[in-house]
C-alpha cells in the first residue's frame, strides 16, 4: 500500500526518484499516466492489471468509457526504475501535469499520484474547505 506525502526533485534529464520505501515494490515495473486532475498516476503492475481489466469490461459502444480508455492508454508508458531508483517520466506528461524541478508524491493507498506542488496545495485546501467531505461515517467505517 502506498501512503503519506514526499517531496522530491524531476532532474533536468526528466527522472524522477521513487521514494526509498516503494523501490522494491515497484522494481519490477510500472506504469505511469494520467491521474485523475492535474496529476499523474504511478501503478505498480499488478495494480496496472486489475485497473485494465475493469476498464476493458466495460462496454466499447459507450461513449464515456471509450473516452477514458483513449485519455488513460493513450498517455500510459511502461517503466522500470533504474538501480537507483528512478524513472524517467515522459516529457509529455510532465507537460500535462505541470512539473517542474519540483513535486510531490502522494500515496493513494493502490498507487502514487504525482503533483505539481503549487496543485497539490490547491487541492488540499478544496478538501478542507469542502461541505461535502466524505467521513468515516458516511463509510459505515
Amino acid at each position: 500500500m502506498f501512503l503519506g506525502e514526499y517531496s522530491h526533485t524531476i532532474d533536468s534529464k526528466g527522472r524522477l526518484t521513487i521514494p526509498s520505501k516503494y523501490r522494491d515494490t515497484l522494481a519490477t515495473g510500472l506504469v505511469v499516466t494520467r491521474g485523475i486532475g492535474n496529476n499523474l498516476a504511478i501503478y505498480p503492475l499488478d495494480e496496472w492489471e486489475k485497473l485494465t481489466e475493469r476498464i476493458l469490461s466495460r462496454p466499447m459502444s459507450n461513449q464515456q468509457v471509450m473516452n477514458f480508455r483513449r485519455r488513460v492508454f493513450s498517455a500510459a508508458d511502461n517503466l522500470k526504475p533504474d538501480r537507483q531508483g528512478r524513472i524517467l517520466i515522459p516529457a509529455k506528461l510532465r507537460e500535462f501535469a505541470s512539473l517542474g524541478d519540483g513535486v510531490i508524491i502522494v500515496g493513494n493507498f493502490q498507487f502514487l499520484e504525482i503533483w505539481n506542488p503549487d496543485e497539490w496545495e490547491a487541492v488540499q485546501q478544496q478538501i478542507e474547505n469542502s461541505d461535502d467531505l466524505v467521513g468515516f461515517d458516511d463509510l459505515g467505517i
